[in-house]
């Protein structure tokens, strides 16, 4: 019977049922088919509880786009401003104003979450 997770023991037998599962072959629309997707759903449920993945911090959210683009710190100028202000964001001296944040996420696509400091 499928119930909520809600500890590390239960986590761990629903891990284990899970794997026993996928060595199986199962037909799409059988009942283990649909035990190992709600069982999938549940242990997704109870580890994004449990165990949160953060944003990263914003400089290394920018740092990560700039090299997923292929650009370098001199191509946020437009972005950002001067030279000197890219460089004092980018080690962590000058904080991005909403301005700047709005410029990243709209020129460069990098989420807001990420651009937003919750620490």
């Amino acid at each position: 019977m499928l119930r909520p997770i809600k500890n590390k023991k239960q986590h761990a037998s629903a891990l284990e049922r899970a794997y026993e599962l996928m060595q199986k072959k199962l037909k799409p629309g059988s009942a283990e088919s649909d035990e190992l997707e709600v069982l999938s759903m549940l242990i997704a449920a109870y580890e994004e509880q449990q165990y949160p993945i953060l944003p990263p911090h914003p400089i290394e959210a920018i740092k990560f786009r700039l090299d997923q683009l292929g650009l370098t710190p001199a191509d946020l100028e437009p972005i950002l401003g001067y030279r000197s202000r890219v460089s004092e964001i980018l080690r962590g001296k000058r904080k991005l104003t909403l301005e700047m944040v709005r410029n990243l996420n709209s020129k460069l696509h990098i989420p807001l979450e990420s651009l937003i400091v919750r620490y």
